[in-house]
């Protein structure tokens, strides 16, 4: 199988490439991520259960057919290690002259590489991105703690999230 990627490589931002950590890499997922700790990564958020790399490549493929709507990106080390990741989704609205919209989910960096401005690449990365396709503005939900986090990256207080959870 050869590699494949979510999206255009086009579409990370040169700045964001130019200010990593030596050997470091920001990139689109990739149909081959399962190997090189994808899922590791997103633990440090939240469970992600017991995923094959069978229902690994479906939901790879799912996302990647439709390519307009889902940017996973990663950040990967010297040894071609996932260390970072975060997603954008970009919703089509009626409003605003039927306009989109960009959502930032799952920011991710592994414990070991926390420090190193990764979380804040990671960002930079997906706004560029949601610029790029036209969204008139990005936003994220958050816990209270990381405010600040996102603060410095340059986001503002919102509205309030509401959220109902479901038993699957």
């Amino acid at each position: 199988m050869s590699e494949e990627y979510l999206f255009s490589h086009d579409l990370i931002s040169p700045n964001v490439k130019a200010n990593l950590p030596k050997g470091y890499t920001c990139r689109p997922l990739s149909n081959k991520d399962y190997g090189r700790g994808f899922l590791d990564v997103l633990k440090v958020l939240t469970t992600v259960g017991d995923i094959s790399e069978k229902m690994y490549l479906a939901r790879f493929n799912w996302m990647k057919a439709r390519n307009d709507s889902y940017y996973l990106l990663v950040i990967v080390d010297q040894n071609d290690r996932i260390v970072g990741s975060g997603t954008l989704l970009i919703e089509r609205k009626f409003i605003h002259e039927t306009a989109s919209t960009g959502h930032i989910e799952d920011i991710a960096v592994a414990k070991d590489q926390q420090g190193k401005k990764l979380g804040l690449r990671i960002i930079e990365a997906l706004d560029y991105v949601c610029e790029k396709q036209g969204a008139y503005k990005n936003t994220l939900v958050c816990k209270d703690h990381n405010i600040p986090f996102y603060e410095k990256c340059g986001f503002k207080r919102g509205q309030n999230e509401m959220t109902r959870y479901y038993k699957l």
